[in-house]
């Protein structure tokens, strides 16, 4: 009898094991091996068991259940008891040590930190500790590039180091694998010392390199129904359009970025592509006792258009959900196309388009001359780099990304609901009150910018790439202000000097945070 309760209590432990914890890391089965990672590279068209091996690494969401649900919640007079959402693009987890300590370790944040820009005892440094200290207390961090087995971020799995240094429930799903690092350190015959060097740089280990690469949700919550949904609109093509490789007026972009800005555009040849990332948190005191994480990342090399596509589809995934919902990403939203390019696709695009001539013959009736032109041209780039919500002005302002928030404010899920766009002065960073600045933080011009290049020349090469969309607990329309704001958007930060706060600096985004107040504020 002893036994049959021993076993049978064994069963039960098991059984909740199993639930809370369905797998503690991406298993070594998912992985490919060197072999089929350097056939994945050659072969365009793949058999069937590689082919089946692919799609399932790429729906298939990996989790970690490890802490239940916090007692209590932050408390502030303002907002009554909250929970914060963070966002961040960390570029893959380059800086690693960095990005651990800023999250999990304030004395070893504290030995990193640039002594001369950050003085003891200087107000510079109490706000840098003051943003750290915010994004530290974070209940919910949505992270975008994540690398597993990646030469560049030291191998590591860096999703469930991160949430394991921070005692945190992790979800992570894979959107490519990157196949041109193994492709490249392939190449084994260096031909002189320089070359050998170079080698030693790029050599990855091909035991340790599994190139995943994709998004993961930290919480302070367990998580529960996780899924990974791939966009079945692919605007770029990752594999066949990296490795036929860039045109010669794409290089010649590509060589002005690598002068001007010094941006390094690399060949990415991937397979896999855009997808998103969703998870529930369940806790019996949030609205209708849970809250849906949408973690995304939309494309970057298409126009405006297709992003458009992307997010509509993304939409149509979230629609019938009734709780509320906090919808993270990297939306690159840079009002441009970014799609390689050649010389013929830059001769029809201009002189094949229709409104390069209006344009031309309304410059020329206003008496502009080329000088006129490319400065209208440099405002207008410089307009909808940190506001690419800024209204369209057909040929004199054009701004192709405005209908992507037209659509995120006309927007409705099945029960009615809608994104918060409301902006208070008493509800936002900066005490503003257009919209979207409860959760998206607003500077003097525009929102503060998410992005930048490494050597940006005065606004250009800053971008606003990042966003934080809520869907809080009773809203239908999205600017009302006589609504609840239970569970809307407040405060919402982007945190620029912790980003900085190491030479160089940890990612090439900026992270973000917004609180969500349990209660109706008071």
């Amino acid at each position: 009898m002893l036994r049959f309760c021993s076993l049978r209590y064994s069963f039960v432990f098991l059984l909740l094991a199993l639930i809370l914890n369905a797998r503690a890391e991406v298993p070594a089965s998912a992985f490919f091996t060197y072999e089929e990672l350097t056939r994945l590279y050659n072969e365009e068209e793949l058999d069937e068991d590689l082919s089946a091996k692919l799609a399932q690494l790429l729906r298939t969401p990996y989790i970690v259940n490890r802490r239940t649900a916090p007692r209590g919640f932050p408390s502030t007079q303002k907002l009554g008891e909250y929970i914060r959402v963070a966002h961040w693009n960390i570029q893959g987890g380059i800086e690693f040590e960095a990005i651990k300590a800023l999250l999990s370790d304030e004395k070893a944040f504290f030995s990193l930190l640039n002594a001369e820009r950050f003085e003891p005892e200087s107000a510079q440094r109490e706000e840098l500790l003051e943003q750290a200290r915010m994004l530290r207390e974070a209940d919910i961090i949505v992270l975008n590039e994540v690398d597993v087995g990646m030469k560049r971020s030291g191998y590591r799995d860096v999703a469930f180091e991160l949430a394991e240094a921070m005692g945190m429930n992790c979800a992570f799903g894979v959107q490519f694998i990157e196949l041109s690092p193994m492709h490249i350190s392939a190449k084994s015959n260096p031909a002189n010392d320089a070359e050998r060097e170079l080698l030693e740089l790029i050599q990855v280990d091909q035991s340790r390199y599994k190139g995943l690469h994709g998004l993961a949700i930290l919480s302070r919550f367990p998580l529960e129904n996780v899924r990974v949904v791939p966009f079945k609109h692919q605007p770029y093509d990752w594999f066949k359009g990296e490795k036929k490789g860039p045109g010669l007026v794409e290089k010649g972009k590509r060589g002005i970025a690598r002068t001007v800005f010094l941006e390094e555009t690399l060949r990415e040849v991937r397979r896999g592509g855009r997808t998103t990332l969703l998870a529930d948190i369940v806790d019996e005191r949030f609205p209708r006792g849970r809250l849906t994480i949408a973690a995304t990342h939309l494309e970057n090399r298409t126009k405006p258009a297709r992003r458009l596509d992307q997010l509509n589809e993304l939409l149509g995934v979230i629609k019938d959900i009734e709780n509320p919902v906090v919808l993270s990403g990297d939306m690159n939203t840079s009002s441009t196309d970014l799609t390689p390019t050649s010389i013929r696709r830059e001769i029809v695009k201009r002189f094949g388009d229709p409104k390069y001539w209006v344009k031309q013959a309304a410059t020329y009736a206003l008496g502009f001359g080329m000088l006129e032109e490319i400065v209208m041209s440099g405002i207008t780039f410089g307009r909808n780099q940190s506001d690419p919500t800024v209204k369209h002005i057909p040929i004199i302002a054009p701004n192709e990304e405005r209908r992507f928030f037209r659509r995120i404010r006309s927007f409705r899920f099945t029960d009615g609901g809608a994104f918060d766009l409301r902006g208070d002065k008493d509800r936002s960073i900066g005490a503003k009150s257009k919209p979207f600045s409860n959760s998206n933080q607003r500077g003097k011009k525009g929102f503060v910018t998410t992005y930048q290049v490494n050597r940006p020349i005065m606004f250009i090469g800053k971008y606003k790439l990042d966003w934080i969309f809520i869907k809080p607990e009773s809203l239908t329309d999205p600017l009302d202000r006589d609504a609840s704001y239970r569970f809307a958007p407040h405060f919402g930060r982007t945190l620029t000097m912790v980003n900085e706060a190491i030479d160089g600096r940890i990612s090439d985004h900026r992270p973000m945070i917004v609180d969500l107040p349990v209660g109706e504020p008071r």
